[in-house]
């Protein structure tokens, strides 16, 4: 009887070590769902030089030749690769704790719509997309279920909503983040230049330090709630400035 009870004393126990040690290694950095991720290097950009009209604030376009260069180096769109470089130097400027990387934007807007070019779309010289760009119907069908927020007014659906431009925004966020990039006194979701920039300006958001791994990982979380999703970015990003450089 008493070997018996020691038995159970030591089974219980070891129940509990072993219950222990599993929450432990759950919060361990990298354990839970999505993990930390090190933040992928900035790449840089030449800017131009001040003087220089051009559709953005000069201080935060990138050099024509730059832009050529870099365009083909990496594949992206050089309005969309503009657009990019602009809006993460106006959220830098804008938060200097932020730090954000224009690959980072860029490596966001390659997983979410391919820099506009979704469907076959392409952008054209101002920077808008050649059509809507609207995501699936979010019905709780393999996607959360959000109802419609805009009366249909971005995505045409007055029953649910649908994640919408180049930068794929759901409209009650839109509402909240919306910028105007290009100046032309409208933020519109299917603008580059407009998407770009309340993209890069949400992700900076809440003090974040995107030269943190917790800080961008953070950041790219807050986008999309998915391991796979950040690690996309990630890989994405980091591929953008190996391919450009990461000179300032």
């Amino acid at each position: 009887m008493l070997r018996l009870k020691r038995l159970m004393v030591f089974s219980l126990f070891a129940v509990c070590v072993i219950t222990a040690f599993s929450f432990w290694a759950i919060r361990q950095p990298g354990a839970d769902a999505r993990g930390v991720l090190s933040p992928p290097p900035r790449a840089g950009a030449k800017m131009l030089s001040a003087g220089i009209t051009t559709a953005v604030n000069v201080t935060r376009s990138p050099d024509a030749q730059w832009l050529n260069r870099a365009a083909v180096q990496t594949g992206i769109p050089a309005r969309a690769l503009r657009a990019y470089v602009a809006a993460a130097a106006t959220a830098n400027e804008a938060n200097p704790r932020c730090g954000i990387g224009w690959n980072t934007v860029a490596a966001v807007g390659f997983v979410e719509s391919a820099h506009g070019t979704y469907g076959g779309g392409s952008l054209n010289t101002a920077g808008q997309a050649s059509g809507p760009i609207v995501g699936p119907s979010l019905n709780g069908a393999g996607f959360a279920a959000i109802a419609d927020t805009d009366a249909g007014a971005l995505d045409g659906d007055a029953r649910w909503d649908h994640a919408v431009g180049p930068m794929q925004f759901i409209p009650s966020t839109w509402q909240l983040v919306r910028r105007d990039g290009n100046g032309d006194g409208t933020a519109d979701p299917f603008n580059i230049d407009d998407a770009a920039l309340s993209a890069a300006t949400y992700l900076c958001a809440h003090g974040r330090d995107l030269t943190t791994a917790q800080g961008w990982t953070d950041a790219i979380y807050s986008y999309n709630q998915s391991d796979p999703y950040i690690r996309q970015v990630q890989a994405q990003a980091a591929a953008y400035a190996a391919k450009t450089g990461t000179a300032e």
